[in-house]
């Protein structure tokens, strides 16, 4: 009896180690209540331990707030004090209009922004004669194939015949734009494909259907494709294929086709006029930084990236560092929130959920998944599922996922550029194992350092890259000048 009670005061014991201070004191705290010396102390833990339960940091975030405020106008000034006043507006337009290129009256950056029409209008062409019958379905896939190839491909054949003609934006304008037409091509091509099938099929289970076996008092699903209220409403294969559904697609904010967009019922003209002004502040925002703070920053790294002294790399890394992801994070404001957001409120386009709350994310996988939706819809919806469904492993379906991406952000530095390197190939192969670290460190650490992870990847990366492009850019274009302090 008396080895059965220590066991029991000894769990007892250890059961009060991991209780609340509350807990612990709880019954003597009623007794001191009835003592003379008015007993003014209370139990309870420390607001940063865990179990205080505490989560009102308001405070702390206003402190964060101030000290990065006071920071940021200390870079200011010093930048001012090194560099002088550098933003000059009369600069922005014509780097922005591409001046140089009119050096040779041809403006082939716009030549060939309406020259993009051309691939549209044949790819609708393909698939109107496929749709009648005119053109054998594979012969018509393959065309198809080879038209969205040439889409990806002309920007870089132009560009190699008649690259000095171009400006640096044109031509990155270029390619970003052939890049957007090239996914949502396919995103068309395979879409009516796969209505083209659901149509052949229900054609023959309408032929082998058994009208004994039916029954009267529920719809299949072809049964409610063809209830006539719901038929008046929406647009069924073909009668989609025509150039005013092909070009709504292609204006709408997103890269997944559709034959029944969702839509909203009117335009909200305050919301146009609040993202009308958001993109002109924005833009200009962009680039008075890039002009005042970025490119000396760029410029001034190239010898130290030379010389590869680890040190002051990493201390020009981490001066590029806050820059860039200042202007990484206007980017996204304005390309996700505020330019997406105007194009779906004009074109009455309903699902605006362009990003999910990415900031949050604790881990590297979850973070593709969350911050650019249009893409990683796209991505699932016309790679990684059709993958998988043709038996392959979830595991393969994802690295092809990352190698098509790694392809695109190679595509998008290294044509403007001129300059084949694999830099942003390479980045984004990494995610993969990336990946797998910092959801290691979700595990182990818990979600806060799976978070700090994929933050420390955006702050750090980025820059890294940045500064090796233009390191390679400026070895080939001038010789390199001596960095100041």
């Amino acid at each position: 009896m008396a080895t059965e009670s220590e066991e029991k005061a000894l769990r007892y014991r250890r059961a009060q180690s991991v209780s609340k201070a509350e807990e612990i004191t709880e019954t003597e705290k009623k007794v001191r209540k009835l003592q003379y010396d008015k007993p003014i102390h209370t139990p309870g833990d420390s607001l940063f331990s865990w179990s205080s339960e505490f989560n009102n940091f308001t405070g702390l975030v206003n402190w964060g707030f101030l000290m990065l405020s006071i920071g940021g106008v200390r870079l200011g000034l010093e930048n001012f004090l090194k560099y002088g006043f550098r933003v000059n507006p009369l600069e922005w337009i014509v780097v922005l209009t591409g001046y140089n290129e009119g050096d040779s009256n041809q403006y082939p950056s716009v030549i060939l922004i309406v020259f993009s029409i051309v691939p549209v209008v044949i790819s609708l062409l393909i698939e109107k004669g496929i749709a009648v019958d005119i053109i054998p379905e594979k012969v018509g896939i393959t065309l198809e194939v080879i038209n969205i190839l040439f889409v990806i491909t002309l920007p870089a054949a132009v560009l190699q015949v008649k690259g000095e003609d171009f400006s640096f934006v044109g031509i990155t304008t270029v390619c970003m734009l052939y890049l957007i037409i090239f996914l949502k091509l396919w995103s068309y091509a395979q879409t009516n494909h796969w209505c083209r099938n659901g149509l052949k099929r229900r054609n023959m289970n309408n032929t082998l259907r058994r009208q004994s076996l039916s029954a009267p008092n529920w719809k299949s699903k072809e049964d409610i494709l063809n209830d006539t209220a719901v038929a008046a409403r929406l647009t069924k294969y073909p009668d989609n294929l025509n150039l005013k559904d092909l070009f709504y697609f292609l204006l709408a904010p997103t890269l997944c086709y559709e034959l029944n967009f969702p839509r909203t019922a009117r335009i909200r003209k305050r919301f146009v006029i609040k993202r009308v002004l958001e993109l002109i502040f924005g833009v200009n925002l962009v680039l008075a930084l890039f002009q005042q703070w970025m490119i000396p920053s760029v410029t001034n790294s190239v010898e130290t990236f030379s010389k590869m002294d680890p040190i002051r790399i990493t201390e020009r890394l981490l001066k590029l560092a806050v820059p860039n992801h200042l202007l990484w994070l206007c980017f996204f404001y304005l390309t996700f929130h505020s330019f997406l957001n105007l194009m779906g409120e004009l074109l009455q386009f309903a699902d605006r959920k362009f990003y999910s709350d990415w900031w949050n994310a604790n881990n590297i996988t979850v973070f593709w998944r969350t911050w650019n939706l249009p893409v990683h819809l796209w991505a699932v919806r016309h790679v990684y599922k059709p993958i998988t469904e043709m038996g392959f492993s979830k595991v393969a379906a994802g690295i092809v996922v990352f190698f098509v991406s790694a392809f695109f952000h190679e595509y998008l530095v290294s044509v403007p550029l001129q300059m084949f390197r694999i830099w942003a190939f390479l980045g984004m192969m990494a995610q993969p194992p990336l990946a797998v670290i910092s959801r290691f460190v979700q595990v182990k650490l818990g979600p806060r350092w799976g978070n700090i992870i994929v933050w420390s990847s955006l702050i750090l990366g980025q820059p890294l890259a940045i500064m090796m492009y233009y390191h390679d850019y400026a070895l080939i274009h001038f010789k390199p000048t001596e960095a100041t302090e």
